[in-house]
Formats: structure tokens, sequence, C-alpha cells
């Protein structure tokens, strides 16, 4: 049997945890992350060791004490906290710098064939967690940059880095996907295809959380909407939220000069969650409907 929160919490209420991607990522996704805590919904981030602002990061998270913060490991399109010359097979060979390869779909044919070194990717993502932990953040959970764990052959090294790290909760990348989404956006039908087609490695997944020994929710939710989550999408998935504990997977930010210098698609979308996860019909919707707000920290 997978070891989730079901075992700590009544899986008959509908619980949800707001975590907000891409701490450290820039000084203005930063702000708009701790004012969704402090003024909305986010009750969890995850913070990019990796990040550029990193170190706003943490002066931010000083004043944000109940806001539950895990580790953003990234494995792909950014630079690895170990020096590059430990993750030769992680790094975009025609980078002088070590970084990692750009490409999810690059990254993720070289993960499944085996040509980037499990042991590689497990000191990485200790590195990156040990980071957190020596700027004095207690790291309540991980999840990945782009989803990567969602495939074995990162997962299981991943989840040996968490153990090692005294971390005990991994984001479950995988939950159940409602077509209303889509009847309100048929433009996400691409992205739905791609989630469904992944969705077949959830049964590992569960099993080698539980081999582990971590926590981990029934699963997310929103994944599908990512860049395109407004009013009317939120308003779908609180209306279909199963029971038990789920994860709402986020992305709110300020869309300003330092941001149109980073590599992402997420940009005008940032500034449309910040506006949805701080407004009050939002908080609302969740108490009309039962929804329980709570954090990767209650997990443990």
């Amino acid at each position: 049997m997978p070891i989730c929160c079901c075992l700590l919490l009544d899986c008959r209420v509908r619980r949800l945890i707001v975590n907000a991607d891409d701490f450290g990522l820039t000084r203005g996704v930063n702000r708009a992350i701790v004012e969704a805590h402090d003024h909305g919904v986010v009750t969890s981030a995850t913070l990019m060791a990796n990040g550029r602002a990193f170190e706003d990061a943490i002066q931010r998270a000083k004043s944000a004490a109940r806001l539950s913060l895990g580790c953003h490991v990234v494995l792909v399109d950014g630079l690895p906290v170990l020096d590059a010359g430990k993750t030769p097979t992680l790094s975009n060979q025609k980078a002088r710098d070590g970084r990692f390869d750009e490409s999810l779909n690059r990254f993720a044919l070289r993960a499944v064939s085996g040509r980037i070194h499990a042991d590689e990717i497990e000191a990485e993502a200790a590195a990156q967690i040990r980071k957190l932990q020596a700027a004095g953040i207690a790291v309540s959970h991980l999840d990945t940059h782009k989803h990567t764990h969602i495939f074995p052959q990162v997962l299981r090294p991943l989840l040996r880095a968490a153990r090692a790290c005294g971390v005990t909760a991994v984001r479950n990348p995988f939950g159940r996907l409602h077509l209303s989404i889509l009847v309100k956006r048929p433009s996400l039908w691409k992205q739905y295809t791609k989630v469904m087609a992944l969705s077949r490695l959830g049964t590992s997944f569960r099993r080698s959380v539980a081999d582990a020994g971590l926590l981990t929710p029934d699963g997310t939710v929103g994944i599908v909407a990512t860049g395109a989550l407004d009013g009317r999408l939120f308003g779908s998935i609180v209306d279909s939220l199963p029971e038990g504990t789920w994860e709402l997977v986020c992305h709110p930010g300020y869309n300003d000069a330092e941001l149109a210098n980073i590599r992402t698609r997420l940009r005008g979308s940032r500034e449309v969650e910040l506006q949805l996860l701080t407004s009050p019909e939002s908080r609302e919707l969740l108490a009309r409907s039962g929804v329980q707000l709570i954090s990767y920290r209650d997990l443990a």
C-alpha cells in the first residue's frame, strides 16, 4: 500500500496544498510568492538552489515563517550546484559552463535510455537540498523543475537524495484529468494529451515513493492549465477536486525587466495567477466548497 498523506489525514475531506514553484527565479517572482502567501491562498513554495535570485528568496523567507518551503530540484535548463566536472552526463556537452540541457524532450530521451548516470542525479539533487538547508531552510518537500521526476530513472535517485538529506515528502506529479478544463479551454488539448500519455507511470511512481518511505499527496491538479490558469479554470479545478489531499501547482510572479532576461514561457500568466491567488473570491470559493487549505509541512 503506498505511503501517502491519507494514512495520516482523513481522506473523506478534500484538502489542497497550493504550491508556488520557481521561488528564487527572480526578485519579482519572489515578491509575488510571498504576497500570494501573506495575502492569498499559497501555503507552500519550492526554492531553486541555482536561481538567480536565491539570496533574495532566502531573505524574504525569513518574513514568511508559515510558508512551507521545499526544494525545486533543477536538472534541466539551468546550472548545476556541483562543479560541472562532477555532472558530465547531466551537462549539455556543447556548453562550456556545465549548463544542463535546455530541452526537456532531449533530457527525457537521455534519461530513459540510461545515458544520464543515476549517481550524478542523486549527488546534484542532494547538493541543491543541502544548499537550502545550509541557508537555514527547513526543507519540507521536493519537486522538480519541469516535473522531470515523472520518469523513474530520475525519481529513484531523487528519492535517495531526499532520504539522505532528511526530506520526508515529494510532489506526486500525477492526478485526475478532468475534461471540464478542456471544455472551458480547448487550446489546452495538446498539453492534455501529453499528460495523459505519461499518466501510465503513476503506478510505479507511487510504488517507488512507498518503498522509499516518503510521503506524497494523492496527486496534482491543474498541471494541464500551467500558463493558462485563471478564475474560470480555478473554479473548475475546485469543483472537481476529489476527496483526499491534492496539490495545485502555480507560478505567480511579476512580469518585469528581470523576468524578460530569463528563459521561461511563463511571463504575463504569472501576474494573472498572482491576482487569482490573492483575490478574496478564490479563498471564498475554497471555503464555500469545503476545501481545506494545508501545507506540505502538515503532511509530516
